[in-house]
């Protein structure tokens, strides 16, 4: 009767181990996604107070190198 109920312990252990691994993966997900959207709000907020200066920036640059600009895509037909 005692192997039974050693038995019985050790899967519950075996399964609340398990449980415990899984919700911290579930943790680590979100918080990979909490930084993943900080990293985006930085990005967007970045471009949008200095994507004017760094435009003026690279094309100083391109001329500096003389690289010609690509022409604008033609509108498609239709």
């Amino acid at each position: 009767m005692f192997d039974h109920v050693a038995a019985s312990f050790a899967t519950f252990v075996a399964a609340a181990r398990h449980r415990l691994s899984s919700e911290q993966t579930g943790a680590t997900a979100v918080e990979y996604a909490l930084m993943v959207g900080l990293i985006a709000v930085v990005l967007i907020a970045g471009v949008t107070l200095f994507g004017g200066q760094l435009n003026t920036f690279f094309n100083g640059l391109g001329t500096k190198l003389n690289i010609v600009p690509a022409a604008p895509a033609a509108p498609a037909a239709g």
